[in-house]
């Protein structure tokens, strides 16, 4: 089974995430946290079987909402270093990346 590590700056990504839905609608924001950490969960067995999209980072679409999770995979372990929202511009997130 892989190991999943989540950093700040992605934990920080759900937190911005969970502020921007909880203001279109109260409770969405915690619908948004559960399923971004499912997803996340999902890395445990799915992990580095994800295209990579840039550099070394494999992507995960969320099945529920419109966001990416950008992760490393190495030696078992999936370590998450962004979580973004797919609506964003490619070169934004490429830079957010770097």
């Amino acid at each position: 089974m892989v190991e999943v590590q989540i950093s700040e700056d992605a934990l920080e990504d759900l937190q911005d995430g969970f502020w921007f839905y909880e203001a279109q609608e109260g409770g969405v924001g915690e619908y948004f946290l559960a399923c971004l950490r499912a997803d996340i969960e999902g890395l445990k067995v799915t992990g580095g079987s994800h295209r990579v999209v840039y550099k070394d980072y494999h992507r995960l679409l969320s099945r529920v909402f419109p966001y990416a999770i950008f992760y490393t995979f190495q030696q078992d372990v999936a370590t998450v270093w962004a979580v973004l929202d797919c609506r964003r511009d490619s070169q934004w997130i490429k830079e957010r990346l770097e």
